[in-house]
């Protein structure tokens, strides 16, 4: 069986409200939507995203010169990964260009999936199974914090993540405390605050929110100051998070070789795909650290089966608006679909009234 064609959609996908960080707001998610044909007949699909319109033509190019190199190959997603290592290796494999790497690797493991007739966990040997979730949300300053507490209940997650950074200290305080005081015991809150501080500044906010209860703090400083994560993750008794700006497993190795966080969170197209992920589980393992995932539920959900010391699904559901197939979240948990593949299934329609 052999890739026949790959066809690329740039589309800005509709979002439930619009994600607003300390450094921007995303009221649409940019998309590439990526359809692997083989000539078998079998269909894989994925998504490559980047948060900024401006450059999602660029996105979809790159995605689209890497497919280009692909076609008339056997589906054999690892044969292929390495393939592309090999022809980019000059030029390296971050940015934009692993960015396209991840979901093009995403989409063909999906096509090998759909070809066993098997979801991707059970077909590389794991078995589905529920996943702790947590509802991750924006920035909110206190008061706005508790209907979005109030929301993630009903919905049934066992977690929630906002975001952090504001100007001062005392906002983000109050609203760490709202949100708890909303959420009650049996829920967890996270806090992320998207690499906004300098490191002086982190070490002061995280060191005054060590006694709050949280389950992390994410990303306080600059993902690639691994020096300075380990510093925080030295000085606290809550665990660090970082993770989702791990371009390639490689990235991955270092940080842990640097003791910069308790935890990790591969983002599954920063990762390198499927085939990065799998590597970077096995580090986690090595390491004994706790791993969740950032973003790309539909995959993660899968890739999470498969993780050993698999830990939370973050739930911020950037294609969802384009998806056939609602999430299944019940008693705190994400059930993956038991669906050939990773379950995704274009609302061709959507697709089409969101195309760039």
């Amino acid at each position: 069986m052999k890739i026949a064609s790959i066809r690329t959609t740039p589309v800005l996908a509709p979002l439930p409200r619009a994600v607003r960080t300390a450094s921007g707001t995303i009221d649409r998610f940019p998309l590439v939507l990526i359809d692997v044909s083989t000539d078998s007949g079998w269909v894989g699909r994925a998504y490559a995203q980047v948060y900024l319109p401006e450059l999602l033509p660029a996105l979809e190019r790159a995605v689209a010169s890497l497919a280009d190199m692909t076609i008339g190959l056997p589906l054999a997603p690892r044969d292929v990964h390495a393939h592309l290592l090999r022809r980019c290796r000059l030029f390296g494999m971050k940015g934009l260009l692993g960015v396209a790497l991840g979901g093009l690797d995403m989409a063909l493991w999906d096509a090998w999936a759909r070809a066993r007739g098997e979801p991707l966990a059970r077909a590389l040997g794991a078995e589905l199974r529920p996943l702790r979730a947590y509802h991750s949300v924006g920035l909110y300053d206190a008061t706005a914090v508790v209907a979005i507490a109030q929301e993630t209940l009903a919905a049934g997650f066992s977690g929630l993540k906002i975001k952090v950074g504001f100007p001062t200290f005392a906002e983000d305080l109050a609203a760490v405390r709202a949100a708890k005081r909303a959420l009650g015991n049996s829920t967890a809150l996270m806090i992320d605050y998207n690499q906004s501080l300098t490191l002086p500044e982190a070490m002061a906010r995280c060191k005054a929110l060590d006694d709050e209860g949280l389950e992390w703090i994410e990303e306080p400083v600059l993902a690639d100051d691994l020096e300075g994560c380990a510093r925080i993750a030295e000085a606290l008794t809550t665990p660090l998070q970082i993770g989702e700006n791990f371009h390639g497993p490689a990235e991955m190795r270092a940080a842990i070789a640097a003791r910069a966080s308790d935890l990790v969170m591969p983002d599954a197209q920063f990762i390198h795909g499927v085939t990065g992920w799998l590597e970077a589980s096995a580090l986690a393992r090595t390491a004994g650290l706790p791993m969740s995932s950032h973003t790309f539920v539909e995959a993660s959900a899968q890739l999470l089966c498969a993780t050993p010391t698999a830990h939370w699904i973050e739930v911020l559901d950037a294609a969802g608006g384009l998806r056939h197939a609602p999430l299944n979240i019940k008693d705190g948990m994400l059930m993956p679909w038991d669906t050939p593949g990773i379950g995704l299934e274009w609302r061709e329609d959507r697709v089409a009234r969101h195309r760039v």
